[in-house]
């Protein structure tokens, strides 16, 4: 055999291993199962699937909650499926005391994040903490934190108070920047990774609202787009206002000041 027929041959030999590597690997996706290092379609690899969370439940119906809706109370926040619900508890709220404590049990297996002091209730400073029973305890200022560290019972209410269980930004998905916030017109409060993100929440709230509402925030999108456009119109009616306003003078022609 010369040296071009051999060459021939292994070109061949080749070409038919792959030929046959590809239908095996074919007839193993056929089967349901993806090839090796291949996912399979219509299944998102794990680093994108997004954890479900049981959100804990209203204290008065039983429903989840929405953490957009809560009383203080000596012990820290309560949460409700909605307002009707605070009026009930806050008549008799002894006979809500278990309903309470399995909500808050149930509330420690989230994700949360600190955001605001617990002494002021201005945004953290990650400059500002001290460690308390293994937790680390934000402040927005060393002031605060000598507060705190004088008397930690005078604060247990607020400091339970100071965390957000929204641990993910709506947009991007990415964790949040207790810095990065806004506080809606509806007097409600969203956390983002980056200020970035604020403008794509508000252009289109119906598109990141099923994002917050999956943690425990329920963001009514028609109604904040109804209050978006009131404040618009508002501002506007204000500086037409303004426009036409002459100024007024303090010396008259021919005065003297």
């Amino acid at each position: 055999m010369n040296v071009r027929s051999l060459a021939f041959s292994l070109v061949a030999s080749l070409g038919l291993l792959a030929l046959g590597t590809g239908l095996g690997v074919a007839q193993h996706e056929e089967h349901g199962q993806p090839a090796a290092g291949k996912p399979a379609a219509g299944k998102p690899a794990e680093a994108d699937k997004a954890a479900k969370i049981e959100l804990p439940k209203c204290p008065v119906s039983g429903a989840p909650v929405d953490f957009y809706v809560s009383t203080m109370t000596d012990d820290g926040p309560v949460y409700f499926c909605g307002p009707d619900c605070i009026a009930k508890f806050k008549a008799k709220p002894a006979e809500f005391a278990a309903q309470v404590k399995a909500q808050r049990a149930a509330a420690r297996k989230l994700p949360r994040v600190q955001v605001t002091c617990p002494v002021s209730g201005e945004p953290i400073s990650k400059k500002s903490l001290l460690e308390r029973d293994g937790q680390k305890v934000y402040f927005c200022c060393n002031d605060c934190k000598g507060k705190y560290a004088a008397d930690p019972a005078a604060y247990k209410a607020k400091l339970a108070a100071s965390y957000t269980y929204q641990a993910k930004c709506p947009v991007m998905g990415g964790d949040i920047d207790p810095t990065a916030f806004t506080d809606l017109p509806t007097k409600q409060r969203v956390y983002f990774c980056c200020m970035a993100c604020e403008k794509k929440l508000l252009a289109d709230p119906e598109e990141y609202a099923p994002k917050l509402a999956a943690q425990g925030l329920k963001l009514d999108a028609a109604k904040l787009k109804k209050a978006l456009a009131e404040s618009k119109s508002g501002e506007k009616a204000e500086k037409g206002e303004n426009k036409g306003e002459k100024p007024e003078q303090s010396e008259k022609k021919g005065e003297k000041p």
